[in-house]
């Protein structure tokens, strides 16, 4: 199946009220595109991690009251979930697209990775790109610009996913909706794949990868 890009109807499915009506909206029109970019990045971050990769798009299936605000595709090197794993992510909120590598709270290696992170921070903070955000929460929309962190800011959230249960740390890029529909398929797909290949070096940094 060919991926056609994303339409307003698609960032509006997260307005629509309630849970069941929205779950048939999302069903119907994101999750097929969701499962398409899955199938595509796949073979990807496979190649480019060295590991093979798996696809997980979210069912929100332990929702019994609230509909989903967000929705997405995942990729990690389990089969079985990618909660637990540090992780890929392709996803929408009603305003925005983003893209991200994820290590978030249900990572039992969490601690550690905050760890190998603290000590490569000045090379990270470097070599991420300035139009990068980084995020401490998956459940919000708000992100953090690189440009507007200082080394020390950075370093604050590595420590903090050490010590901190709830602790989160995602890093990529967000485009706006109105932007990513413009983009079309093929821009779109473009994009994506710059930034998976810009934030590989945290996940072979999270997986004690050369």
């Amino acid at each position: 199946m060919k991926f056609n890009g994303f339409t307003n109807e698609d960032f509006d499915v997260f307005l629509i009220d309630g849970l069941e009506p929205r779950m048939d909206a999302l069903k119907e029109r994101i999750r097929p595109k969701l499962e398409t970019l899955g199938s595509y990045f796949e073979p990807t971050l496979s190649a480019i991690t060295g590991e093979e990769m798996f696809v997980h798009v979210a069912k929100h299936a332990r929702r019994t009251i609230n509909p989903p605000k967000d929705t997405w595709v995942a990729f990690a090197n389990n089969k079985r979930g990618y909660k637990m794993m540090p992780h890929f992510q392709i996803g929408l909120w009603h305003t925005h697209l983003f893209i991200w590598f994820a290590v978030i709270y249900e990572a039992p290696q969490k601690s550690e990775i905050g760890e190998k992170f603290s000590k490569k921070a000045a090379k990270i903070y470097k070599e991420i790109p300035e139009d990068f955000v980084w995020s401490v929460d998956h459940t919000k929309p708000e992100t953090i610009k690189h440009q507007q962190i200082s080394k020390d800011e950075l370093k604050n959230i590595f420590e903090r996913l050490q010590s901190v249960k709830k602790a989160e740390l995602l890093c990529g890029y967000t485009i706006d909706r109105d932007q990513a529909i413009m983009l079309g398929s093929e821009g779109l797909l473009e994009k994506i794949n710059d930034v998976f290949q810009k934030v590989i070096p945290l996940y072979k940094a999270s997986m004690g990868l050369k």
